[in-house]
């Protein structure tokens, strides 16, 4: 069941958070402070995972935490088109660009309170202590990113079940994080998926370079609070015919998202392609 019975972050079709206040260790070290913070969240919620206590409204209440705790080192968010999420009458696909691990961690709580949610996950995040059980107790898709024909298999397999079960899906179709968009390197599992179930698509663009991507690390880089993050769903589309269209309407959406948010330089524009 979706989380209605706890309050959402809002109830708006916008979210804006309020002037950061950081107190000094967190303005000196934020991404200490966020890491620091962060694990004792983590770890609250695999526990309960582990003892199959964390339902959905564990998971947004989780997510929403780390939302806070951006919040709290600095660093605001721009969240736009939650109306969009209120809107569908029924499961759906979200189909977002990917650029970080924040919005693994954030976006269930703009969505779960509205309709239970998984994502499309690779399988080594299904490895991490703790946040790999958080992952597992939400049932999610995992593929493992070595054969894309394996990969959409599963994706039009498990995920055609988990939507006429209720579940809605998130789907990044790029094929790894990055802080530019190129529709080139976008593929339309999330259109096929959507075609397949007999679902709507919500277009998701999203900045979270904020949460940088670490070098030894990867989903640990360090934290950027003079970043904003931001998030904008576009209005669901139905699928019609092989989906070529509602796909382009996707890529020019997030091309134009990112261009009005000051995407870095190397993205490629959608005319290009």
């Amino acid at each position: 069941m979706a989380t209605n019975d706890k309050l959402p972050v809002t109830e708006a079709n916008t979210y804006q958070s309020p002037q950061p206040r950081p107190g000094f260790i967190a303005r000196r070290w934020p991404s200490l402070t966020f890491y620091t913070k962060l694990f004792w969240i983590v770890y609250k919620a695999g526990s309960k995972a582990n003892w199959d206590r964390y339902d959905g409204t564990a998971w947004a209440l989780s997510s929403e935490a780390v939302l806070r705790l951006l919040e709290q080192v600095g660093c605001r968010l721009d969240v736009s088109g939650l109306d969009a999420i209120r809107a569908v009458d029924g499961p759906c696909v979200f189909v977002g660009n990917h650029m970080s691990t924040l919005e693994t961690f954030v976006l269930p709580c703009f969505i779960q309170p509205w309709c239970d949610v998984t994502f499309v996950v690779k399988q080594s995040l299904l490895k991490y202590p703790l946040f790999g059980e958080v992952l597992r107790s939400r049932n999610p898709i995992v593929v493992g990113r070595a054969n894309p024909r394996e990969d959409l298999a599963v994706v039009l397999g498990k995920g055609s079940e988990q939507l006429a079960a209720g579940t809605s899906i998130i789907v990044f179709p790029q094929s790894t994080r990055s802080p530019v968009f190129d529709p080139a390197h976008f593929n339309t599992i999330g259109v096929k998926l959507a075609k397949r179930a007999g679902v709507p698509v919500v277009p998701l663009a999203l900045k979270t370079d904020a949460w940088a991507n670490g070098t030894r690390f990867k989903d640990f880089g360090p934290i950027h609070t003079d970043r904003t993050v931001r998030f904008a769903f576009g209005e669901p589309l139905s699928i019609t015919g092989q989906g070529k269209e509602e796909h382009h309407q996707i890529c020019s959406f997030i091309t134009s998202k990112m261009a009005e948010w000051g995407a870095a330089p190397g993205a490629v524009p959608l005319e290009a392609q």
